[in-house]
């Protein structure tokens, strides 16, 4: 293992990636991310398992990530990078955490391109049956990897746009939401508590699928911390994001989730044939319900996509600056690193693909290798930040712009936090494959990242 001094090396910063995202794209970027495609696409299934303790799961689920998001937020702040909590990894533990937890992370994106790109194109052949889903995605990814290509400042005009779609979307539902449960929209009469019923209606059980379905809702809020790094001014664009991030997922997620438990009974059938918002708005009677909800839909998952384009190509750039990847990938033209661009979007459209060719055994096994991977990136968030604070404090205390709270209690109470979700994964047989197949896959990087840090060691002693 490298010494201390080695491992607490910083990793180069990012001095070839142009600086072309304003403090308004950045805020609507961490806003945009807060509001992700899994609340409107999967909190039905997690509404049908838990019923009205679903809000109680949002929750817990939404503590934990606000504390993960303070951790990274003050890491981030000190040490602004394009490979966010990768670099801080590295910088933490040595190069092989930072080589693990950043080509993990880059799979984990590439293939959530893919996959929004085919509930993107769902949506379209809806629209326009006949016509074929790769097509579409296809031209999806065509888009976003033209956007993502040319100036980062196009990235951030894509994403502040959806971005206030979504916003304002989800906060008229929230605003006529709250006006139906007081009794004050026109035409409507409140429901009161008569759909509440029993608070755990399929008992603990139905509260850790809803908790699971919750955590992996949150899945994209990392983005900003990678898109600070491009900015105007990194550390005052990190330190507003994470400061206003507990309001911003009080307010989105638990509160819509309370809002829909209230307006419609969880055991409907709706809420999970048509999607909770669309069976609230339906509740209400909302005309062209369904089609207002697909358009916010399609932008939310059109949003993801060209942020999961833009975070994996950033991610590649980050990792191969710091010796662990092929170099090729980090070529930067235009301020731009392309090549990492059009290697993310060709694994994204190779995961599309395999959904078409092997839908029964590669694409699966696919999904399954990249379900746990967001916990095992927490878990190196926490850990970094557990071991960085204390060499901050002591070497640049200048630095914390942003400090975790209650340090370090509440890092040991996030670490306890992710260990329980370990457990509960290990209990479900639907998730337990995931655990597996995820953990192997990082023990893999693991490895390999090892043995490539022993050699760079041996090649520099």
């Amino acid at each position: 293992m490298p010494s201390s001094s080695t491992v607490g090396t910083p990793p180069e910063p990012d001095v070839t990636l142009s600086h072309g995202l304003k403090q308004r794209h950045l805020s609507m970027i961490a806003l945009g991310g807060v509001i992700g495609a899994g609340l409107f696409v999967g909190s039905g299934a997690g509404i049908a398992a838990a019923g009205p303790s679903i809000v109680l799961a949002y929750a817990l689920s939404g503590l934990l990530v606000m504390l993960v998001m303070r951790m990274l937020g003050e890491m981030s702040a000190a040490y602004p990078s394009s490979g966010s909590f990768s670099a801080h990894a590295e910088r933490a533990f040595g190069p092989w955490a930072g080589f693990t937890v950043g080509w993990a992370f880059w799979v984990l994106l590439c293939t959530a391109v893919g996959l929004e790109g085919i509930g993107a194109a769902k949506i379209v052949t809806g629209w326009l049956p006949g016509t074929p889903e790769w097509a579409w995605v296809a031209l999806f990814m065509l888009l976003f990897c033209g956007a993502n290509l040319t100036a980062v400042k196009n990235f951030g005009e894509f994403e502040f746009w959806f971005a206030a779609l979504k916003v304002g979307a989800i906060t008229l539902f929230l605003v006529l939401g709250v006006l139906a449960v007081g009794g004050v929209l026109p035409g409507t009469d409140s429901p009161g508590a008569s759909h509440l019923g029993e608070l755990f209606p399929h008992g603990s059980e139905g509260l850790v699928v809803g908790l699971l379905a919750s955590v992996f809702a949150y899945g994209g809020l990392e983005t900003v911390t990678i898109a600070a790094a491009e900015s105007e001014n990194p550390v005052r664009g990190v330190a507003s994001a994470v400061r206003t991030a507990m309001w911003r997922i009080a307010l989105f997620y638990v509160g819509s989730m309370a809002v829909i438990v209230t307006l419609v009974p969880w055991d409907a059938k709706a809420v999970v044939e048509k999607g909770p918002y669309v069976a609230a708005l339906d509740q209400l009677g909302i005309p062209g319900a369904g089609q207002v909800m697909n358009v916010v839909v399609l932008a939310a998952l059109l949003s993801a996509m060209n942020a999961n384009v833009y975070g994996s190509s950033r991610i590649a750039y980050s990792l191969v600056e710091r010796g662990h990847g092929p170099k090729a990938l980090g070529r930067v033209s235009g301020g731009a690193p392309r090549v990492a661009v059009l290697a993310s979007c060709v694994f994204g459209f190779g995961c599309v693909l395999l959904s078409y060719w092997r839908p029964d055994d590669v694409f699966p096994w696919l999904l399954n290798m990249i379900g746990a991977v967001i916990l095992v990136v927490w878990i190196f968030i926490a850990l970094s930040q557990l071991r960085l604070r204390g060499r901050l404090e002591r070497e640049a205390p200048e630095r914390l712009a942003v400090r975790m709270w209650a340090f370090p209690v509440l890092t040991w109470v996030a670490l306890a936090g992710m260990a329980a979700i370990f457990v509960l994964m290990a209990r479900e047989p639907g998730t337990r494959v995931q655990l597996y197949w995820s953990g192997g896959m990082t023990a893999f990087l693991a490895a390999v990242g090892y043995a490539w840090q022993r050699r760079r060691l041996r090649a520099t002693g």
